[in-house]
């Protein structure tokens, strides 16, 4: 690859949540709404959470800071987030992207003033930036590929060089945008005055869906990552925005319409796996009926490794909270009891990108205690959806057998994961991934089990696929390292992991840095100079640039 297609320059967004809401009604605000749906994709992303709305005379309210919706959005914060429609973002943490001034929405005031949320990733960001710089002349001011989504849009808007726009010119901005990148990205975007537009990469890797709901004056419209927003927020009439699909919702109606080449249609098999809430319906597939169908399929293969090796097992025993769904069906299919061996501390979040393997290993020890009456004396069998580096699951076999298990065999929902993922989950580099290399006896022995049993690729397919067998294939790069959009070399996955190291060294310095208190701390943000985020450049004297930001400000 040339080397200005190189992941030299921009920090990757991984799985995050995206909301759109269009209320019907001006007069209502739309932010205690689209509060509460960030609140239900919370585990999108625990990092940092901000919502951009649009009031009287297209003018924008922003709120948005590192954090979880909880702590960032109170009754103060959401009563300054003024107008009718908006645009929602959580984002999930990230070795080496957690500067504030990457907290999105984002926006820019040039053309027509607009706002943009987007999940996913960009594999062809660098040779883009050249773009912006040399032709476009725009400026990127974060290391974050959402925004060059932005103003790779923005730009496409503003060659019409039309006083107002319509549909038409913003499908083709939306289309040539498509032309223009490669990599998964679902989005949703805000015109001031306008209305709120969403779409979709043309192979689908990443999920985005709209609804509606009936209110008094008319039709509400809401985008959303997950299906679980719509269903608690009233919504209803549920479709999937489809691959290379541009939606656009204003208050005199829906355009739909397909605005990119056709492509193979690949969704990411990961929600399903481990990302998704069970109670989501993705591209038409129920998360939870997939999780099961994982358990069925993956008992079958259970029952046939115990065999050979000559191991019973006494328990199933899940490891929470994805795979339980899994482990349930597992052990009815092969009638065993199935026991909650695990107690889980649910404010301590999830490990696998937590940088640096010792926070790892003491966070797994605080997020999870072992209940020796379920283990003691007992040959068990541990579900879980994944084994990424392995550390986690190291941990908590060795807590197992710490309160008395004799045996511990582990069986994981999906195959080996040996390679990087590319298209916005951010797992660490091949190396670091304890399937790299190794044979399933040798991952065993990596992670101290007795035994470990591994879904077969097939398996995982048809059990997620059998629900929806219109979609011909999913995007299992992270099991085969085949990338269903191409231009995934050797050199840029090498340019990557070294890229993700030196992330990994920089937020563990800015964390080693910050034990030093060397920076004041309140209700656990860091004082508010430093907190602040701004779509612009952060400013010592003026922390809001672009838009005010009405985060923690009285």
């Amino acid at each position: 690859m040339a080397e200005s297609l190189l992941p030299t320059t921009l920090a990757h967004v991984r799985v995050c949540g995206i909301l759109g809401l269009l209320l019907h009604d001006p007069s209502v605000d739309a932010a205690p709404d689209i509060c509460e749906g960030l609140s239900l994709l919370q585990h999108r992303g625990q990092d940092a959470c901000g919502i951009v709305t649009c009031g009287p005379k297209g003018r924008f309210f922003q709120c948005k800071a590192n954090g979880m919706v909880r702590d960032v959005f109170d009754e103060k914060a959401v009563s300054k987030l003024i107008g009718g429609m908006g645009v929602g973002h959580v984002r999930y943490p990230t070795a080496g992207s957690s500067n504030h001034a990457e907290a999105q929405p984002f926006y820019v005031n040039s053309p027509y003033g607009i706002v943009f949320a987007h999940n996913g990733n960009l594999i062809d960001g660098p040779s883009l930036l050249q773009y912006m710089d040399a032709t476009a002349h725009r400026h990127i001011n974060t290391s974050s590929d959402s925004e060059l989504l932005l103003n790779l849009f923005a730009n496409n808007l503003q060659q019409t060089g039309k006083f107002r726009i319509n549909e038409d010119d913003i499908f083709n901005a939306i289309g040539g945008l498509m032309k223009q990148c490669t990599g998964a990205y679902a989005c949703v975007a805000m015109l001031a005055g306008f209305g709120i537009i969403a779409f979709r990469d043309p192979n689908g890797i990443r999920p985005l869906g709209v609804a509606s709901r009936r209110s008094n004056s008319g039709k509400d419209y809401l985008f959303a990552s997950e299906s679980i927003v719509a269903d608690a927020l009233g919504f209803s009439e549920w479709e999937d925005v489809k691959p290379g699909e541009a939606v656009i919702i204003t208050r005199s109606g829906v355009s739909r319409k397909r605005v990119a080449e056709h492509a193979i249609f690949a969704p990411d098999i990961f929600e399903f796996v481990y990302f998704a809430r069970p109670d989501s319906v993705l591209d038409g597939i129920s998360v939870y009926r997939s999780r099961m169908a994982m358990g069925d399929a993956l008992a079958v293969e259970v029952d046939k490794v115990l065999k050979e090796h000559g191991i019973t097992v006494d328990v199933v025993i899940p490891v929470p909270d994805t795979s339980r769904v899994a482990a349930l069906n597992l052990a009815q299919k092969l009638n065993l009891p199935y026991r909650e061996g695990f107690i889980k501390n649910r404010y301590v979040g999830r490990t696998f990108i937590m940088p640096g393997q010792q926070m790892r290993r003491k966070n797994v020890r605080r997020k999870l205690n072992a209940m020796a009456l379920e283990f003691s004396g007992k040959n068990v069998l541990l579900v879980d959806d994944s084994i990424v580096r392995g550390t986690t699951s190291k941990e908590i076999i060795q807590m197992a057998k710490d309160v008395g298990a004799k045996k511990v065999i582990v069986a994981s929902c999906a195959p080996p994961i040996r390679y990087s993922n590319v298209y916005g989950i951010d797992m660490p580099s091949r190396t670091e991934l304890v399937a790299y290399g190794r044979t399933t006896q040798e991952i065993a022995e990596a992670i101290g089990a007795d035994l470990v049993v591994f879904q077969t690729l097939p398996n995982l397919v048809a059990s997620v696929r059998q629900f929806n067998p219109s979609i011909p294939t999913f995007d299992c790069s992270v099991f085969t390292g085949e990338y269903v959009t191409g231009g995934v070399t050797e050199e840029y996955l090498h340019q990557l992991e070294l890229l993700r190291a030196d992330n990994v060294k920089k937020k563990s310095a800015a964390s080693s840095w910050e034990g030093k208190g060397e920076s004041s701390v309140v209700n656990g943000f860091h004082d508010r100079e430093t907190m602040v985020a701004s779509s612009g450049p952060i400013n010592r004297a003026d922390d809001t640039v672009g838009l005010h930001n009405t985060w923690n400000v009285s």
